[in-house]
């Protein structure tokens, strides 16, 4: 179904989001917190020196197992300078996609449930490394990102405090910026 024929059955669509629908998921979450558990999977398989591959399928979540109708491969490898062949992004500059993808998402929802369409957004990422952690040089260098910056182009019907508003609501409710901001657990083990 196309988007156009979408807006037509749910007139109340702002910015690809589906208003009464998040309504009605929040209302949900609200009368039965369990539902709002979900558990992410990802498979990785080694290939080559720094090239690796992600496999994603299924997910649990609404106290159920979903499955795709299809898995999602993402490749992983390392430019030259870091003594990889470059086939694909190393994992680091995944983390700048996950957390662009996750905020840019947090604020087109947030913006869609205060009735702000947004016409375009654009976002631009850049964080510092010291390689000295990562290679083990030095123990008082962290191993990863020193610093994120995160820049934001909005063009929205709405004025500039507004956007300004709805940019601080994106990392305020992004889970990926949560999770990179907040010390989370990791637990990494030898599997049997």
């Amino acid at each position: 179904m196309g988007q156009t024929a979408l807006k037509k059955q749910n007139p109340n669509t702002v910015n690809g989001v589906a208003v009464d629908e998040l309504f009605k998921t929040i209302d949900a979450v609200k009368k039965t917190p369990v539902v709002a558990k979900f558990k992410f999977r990802a498979s990785n398989q080694w290939l080559d020196g720094g090239h690796n591959r992600t496999t994603i399928r299924n997910f649990y979540g609404t106290q159920q197992e979903h499955a795709r109708s299809r898995s999602f491969v993402l490749d992983a490898d390392e430019p030259p300078v870091l003594l990889g062949e470059d086939r694909a992004p190393n994992p680091v500059e995944y983390a700048l996609t996950a957390l662009a993808a996750c905020v840019t998402s947090s604020i087109v929802y947030h913006a869609a449930a205060k009735g702000i369409r947004i016409r375009s957004m654009e976002s631009r990422l850049e964080g510092d490394i010291d390689l000295q952690g990562f290679l083990g040089i030095r123990d008082d260098v962290p191993r990863g990102y020193k610093e994120i910056r995160m820049y934001f182009k909005i063009d929205a019907d709405a004025p500039p405090e507004k956007l300004e508003e709805i940019v601080r609501l994106g990392p305020t409710y992004s889970p990926v910026y949560d999770t990179i901001t907040r010390a989370v657990p990791v637990k990494v083990q030898l599997e049997n």
